[in-house]
């Protein structure tokens, strides 16, 4: 269903979904990011524009590192330790509101398929 309004000056497209439980596409990982195990990573974008996109990523356990984008997040399910260099060790699970800057670099423990919804600056 197409909306009459507009995301980030764009048309959007409507979406209503049970996020937690939405089919997301595959999104491997460079295995460059692999640090140990063989994490499976999912996505689906729910909208992008010039500035911004919307999405839901999964990450299975295992654990990647990552240089991270001017991000805020929310954990919809699953759990994760966040390592930012030069910074804060995050554990993170469901409801945890989440603020990356962009820049940051990231090692990511996931105990347990970490899913969340995510609002990038790009």
């Amino acid at each position: 269903m197409k909306s009459d309004k507009s995301f980030i000056g764009t048309p959007c497209v409507v979406h209503a979904a049970a996020l937690a439980d939405a089919d997301l596409d595959a999104d491997p990982l460079d295995p460059a990011q692999i640090v140990s195990g063989a994490p499976e990573v999912r996505h689906l974008e729910l909208a992008s524009g010039t500035d911004l996109a919307v999405g839901v990523w999964q990450h299975g356990p295992g654990v990647s590192t990552d240089t991270e984008a001017d991000e805020v997040f929310v954990v919809l399910g699953g759990s994760a330790t966040i390592e930012v260099e030069d910074g804060p060790v995050l554990d993170v699970g469901p409801g945890d509101v989440v603020l990356m800057p962009a820049g940051a670099r990231t090692v990511w423990t996931v105990h347990e398929t970490l899913r969340k919804v995510y609002a990038v600056r790009t």
